[in-house]
């Protein structure tokens, strides 16, 4: 997110007037020029990976912890709404909406107590035990399909009191809602002492121990905070997007494309995590747009597929040799052109 400030005649920074402006755009011009695909396959998909990106740049990006188990909380969170939005009748959707991040949340945190003794490769080790035994329960136990077989839930209607959002546009405006609002209460965290404890683990956690900084604790917390941010987005990926899912769809690969998003985007900033996201949303279009033109029907969904990935393995390669920063690094620059007085939100 950009640095919401005035100058010193008391104006509103140029930065703060995008912003402005995006919103406007945002809720003003696109649920009613946009059309039903572009709000659904394109603009919904992008929010909801935006706040699971979000989620776990809070965890990997400021408090330093590697994690693999991003789809576990994902598919935690749908089947929790579910579940309690079936078994618990006339409990409020964003009742429902904060109860399964809750959930989520718990379960992170569970997940989240080998971090005390183990980091890097060994702490990004231990939380694949999250993706593979929840996708293992949700297939096991029918009672979290409501006995379904195959595993597969069909999500309810969204609905607050007596308004219902059924169309692409509503549906679009409900998660651009819960992802605006999440993602400014994750930057007011994130500017918060807690924020501050996030870094200082991150940079040298010894050091940060020293100094006070309680390390349980604020491993635990960033474990909760990101977990809770992704349950909601799984619930917006049920709810809002696909509307209807399975354990499946929750495997390692959705796991590796929200680490690949904060990679691309860039590690410590929210606003990469957007970046990201719309980078892994739209380039499979693109490419796929690209493809059939230069080489028609050999172009395939194999082929695209395959070149989807390398292009992308190529892409993280790159940008961790050259720029670590990600894709935030570029646009910082081109944004420093333009306005040089740019200070950053964060630091990083």
């Amino acid at each position: 997110m950009a640095h919401l400030a005035r100058t010193k005649t008391g104006l509103p920074t140029a930065e703060t007037l995008w912003i402005g402006f995006g919103i406007a755009i945002a809720y003003g011009v696109v649920p009613f020029a946009g059309s039903d695909y572009l709000l659904d396959a394109v603009l919904t998909p992008f929010l909801v990976l935006a706040l699971a990106a979000v989620g776990l740049n809070v965890l990997t990006g400021y408090a330093g912890q590697v994690s693999l188990g991003s789809a576990a909380f994902l598919a935690v969170g749908a089947y929790a709404a579910y579940n309690l939005h079936l078994r618990v009748p006339g409990l409020p959707l964003l009742v429902d909406v904060v109860l399964a991040g809750g959930i989520a949340a718990a379960i992170g945190i569970a997940f989240g107590l080998p971090s005390l003794r183990l980091r890097g490769f060994y702490l990004a080790v231990s939380t694949l035990a999250a993706q593979f035994f929840v996708q293992w329960a949700l297939t096991k136990f029918g009672w979290f399909s409501n006995d379904n077989p195959s595993g597969v839930i069909d999500a309810p209607v969204l609905r607050i009191g007596s308004i219902s959002f059924t169309t692409a546009a509503e549906r679009y405006v409900f998660s651009l809602t819960i992802v605006a609002v999440l993602t400014l209460l994750t930057l007011r965290l994130l500017r918060s002492q807690s924020g501050r404890n996030f870094i200082a683990v991150r940079d040298h956690e010894i050091a940060a121990k020293v100094i006070g900084v309680p390390l349980l604790r604020t491993k635990l917390l960033a474990f909760a905070i990101s977990s809770f941010l992704i349950g909601v987005a799984g619930v917006l990926w049920a709810f809002a997007y696909l509307r209807t899912v399975e354990p499946a769809g929750f495997n390692l690969d959705r796991s590796f494309q929200i680490l690949f998003i904060i990679i691309i985007g860039g590690l410590a900033s929210l606003r990469g995590s957007f970046i990201g996201a719309a980078f892994i949303v739209v380039f499979p279009l693109l490419l796929s747009r690209i493809g059939a033109a230069l080489l028609g029907r050999v172009f395939d969904s194999g082929v695209l597929e395959m070149s989807q990935h390398i292009v992308i393995g190529a892409l993280i390669i790159v940008f961790l040799i050259a720029e670590p920063r990600g894709l935030i690094a570029l646009w910082d620059r081109a944004w420093s052109a333009v306005w040089p007085t740019r200070r950053p939100a964060i630091p990083t």
